[in-house]
């Protein structure tokens, strides 16, 4: 009986023992839990996306390189002064290609107005722009000489003088807009339509020596231009939208448009520009 009581007095304090441990465990792991500075840290840690959805207002200014085609833009006024001719019926001078392509530089500035929609990082919108060119003209000026027989027994020689040239006033676009927002940081794509203002003026002077069955010299000269004519486009780029504040961000793109043609001229435009703007 004693060796019985003292066993089960040995195995109450072994119990009693056991429990204190564990208690004493709980209670330090309880006051590791709450301690929060590593729930502190990882939330530091993690970078904040900037919201980048509403309406947009802004200005920019940039540089553009005007390309130009003048190939074609003597055309008409060739094909007029030959019409009804055996030398444009058989040789079509009017379709020589007298002029060459032509590049320059010139600045712009404008603004725009658009709208952005946000899910978690991505984010799409539009924008409606308009640039006025400060100074952006082309101009060529050439000639081509050929000598040619028709059926009827006439030899030509032919010389076609032209030039030409052709002024961007301004342009607006409207482009849709998508973009992957991370930090301060919003790059984006963008494709969309354009509408530009021109001003062009074309000439050209056909002189033809004939000899043969019919002799003698004929020279004639037609010109054209106009002010303000419009033509349609198309615009792609890319660009980078950089917050400065919660409302204020520092924009920088590269477009490229291209222009219906305008009396036969194509033209393309490839531009960069910053900018500065605010969201509401």
């Amino acid at each position: 009986m004693t060796v019985r009581a003292t066993d089960r007095r040995l195995s109450a304090v072994s119990a009693i023992a056991a429990m204190l441990l564990a208690a004493s465990a709980l209670s330090a792991r309880a006051a590791d839990l709450s301690d929060t500075s590593w729930l502190r840290g990882t939330v530091a840690d993690t970078p904040t996306t900037m919201r980048w959805d509403g309406l947009q207002l802004g200005a920019q200014i940039g540089i553009s390189n005007l390309n130009a085609d003048f190939s074609n833009s003597d055309s008409s006024q060739v094909a007029y002064i030959l019409r009804n001719t055996t030398l444009e019926n058989e040789f079509a001078p009017s379709s020589w290609t007298t002029l060459p392509k032509g590049t320059t530089n010139g600045g712009q500035f404008g603004g725009f107005i658009g709208y952005n929609m946000q899910w978690d990082q991505l984010v799409l919108g539009g924008d409606i722009a308009y640039n006025r060119m400060q100074s952006l003209q082309n101009s060529a000026a050439d000639s081509i000489a050929r000598i040619v027989n028709t059926s009827d027994g006439v030899q030509h020689d032919v010389t076609i003088q032209s030039s030409a040239s052709l002024r961007l006033v301004d342009y607006a676009t409207f482009r849709g807009r998508a973009g992957y927002a991370f930090g301060q940081f919003l790059p984006y794509a963008m494709i969309g339509a354009a509408v530009g203002r021109f001003n062009y003026t074309s000439s050209a002077t056909v002189t033809d020596q004939m000899s043969g069955a019919q002799t003698g010299t004929f020279q004639q000269s037609a010109t054209d231009g106009r002010n303000n004519v419009f033509a349609a486009g198309f615009v792609t780029g890319l660009g980078l939208d950089v917050a400065l504040l919660p409302n204020v961000f520092l924009r920088g793109e590269w477009e490229y448009t291209v222009f219906a043609p305008v009396n036969g001229i194509r033209s393309w435009l490839n531009t960069g520009r910053v900018g500065i703007g605010v969201r509401f």
